[in-house]
């Protein structure tokens, strides 16, 4: 029987640090995701990969039970920790999909959302989908403030015309990373990728979603060395960006030149 999904083979995908109250809950999201995106048409077959950011709690342990109990699982271990940039690098690297989703293990927003999320990059032939929260106010006001800002600052220095940009929900093609090389090691990277790509004259969608608070485990973000870290990534990049020019209308749209097929 012929196999009329409309994209191949879609990699999940989790950067870990600590998270053993977390990860089979995570897996478990993503499993039924992948069942219902195969059960609408969507992918033809779907695979969980944890990237283990040199944990000290029994992530790793878990994780390679999980993996060995099924064989859509699979698990990289970080013998140093790389922090959230170097584990979305691995899981870049590692994804096999046709389609990547990255978010966190603490779920922060419905893992049912991820159907939407693929039809939109279909419909819209979108090259990314980056997903952005509707209310926040669960986080507290501090950190409300340096999103605002932080975000404020990102449209402004990058012209990327996107909202919540650092959140933890991102649907993309495979075949963006055959021109996008990410360098930052930190919280940073999220934008790098979207900036990169939008210089690149990749299509970005975007959508909301409800947000649900970690209550679980620990998050390493809004501290003050992270923000000046990602201060100077943001300056970095913004010099590099000037060199790169638009790719080819033919290599962003093969489907249009007979190069390719868009599902």
């Amino acid at each position: 029987m012929t196999d009329m999904s409309n994209f191949e083979s879609l990699t999940i995908f989790y950067p870990m640090w600590n998270e053993e109250d977390t990860i089979e809950r995570a897996v478990k999201a993503a499993f039924e995701a992948g069942d219902a995106l195969i059960a609408e048409g969507e992918i033809s077959r779907y695979d969980v990969l944890i990237i283990n950011d040199a944990s000290t709690d029994r992530t790793p342990e878990i994780a390679d039970a999980l993996a060995a109990s099924d064989q859509r699982v699979s698990v990289v271990h970080h013998p140093t920790n790389r922090k959230l940039g170097g584990s979305l690098k691995s899981g870049f690297a590692n994804a096999t999909g046709e389609l990547i989703l990255y978010t966190d293990a603490d779920l922060p927003f419905d893992m049912a959302e991820t159907i939407k999320a693929v039809r939109l990059l279909r419909i819209y032939q979108a090259d990314i989908v980056s997903a952005y929260r509707f209310d926040r106010t669960g986080e507290g006001a501090r950190r409300l403030v340096y999103s605002y800002a932080y975000n404020h600052l990102i449209q402004t220095v990058f012209g990327l015309r996107l909202r919540d940009m650092n959140f933890a929900f991102k649907l993309m093609r495979r075949s963006v990373f055959e021109h996008v090389e990410l360098k930052s090691e930190g919280s940073f990277i999220d934008v790098e990728l979207l900036a990169r790509a939008q210089r690149l004259g990749f299509s970005i969608v975007q959508f909301g979603v409800d947000y649900f608070p970690r209550t679980r485990g620990i998050s390493t973000l809004s501290s003050n060395s992270v923000i000046m870290k990602m201060l100077r990534e943001m300056s970095g990049l913004r010099s590099e960006l000037k060199s790169l020019t638009p790719l080819p209308a033919e290599v962003l749209r093969p489907w249009e030149f007979g190069t390719g097929s868009d599902s």
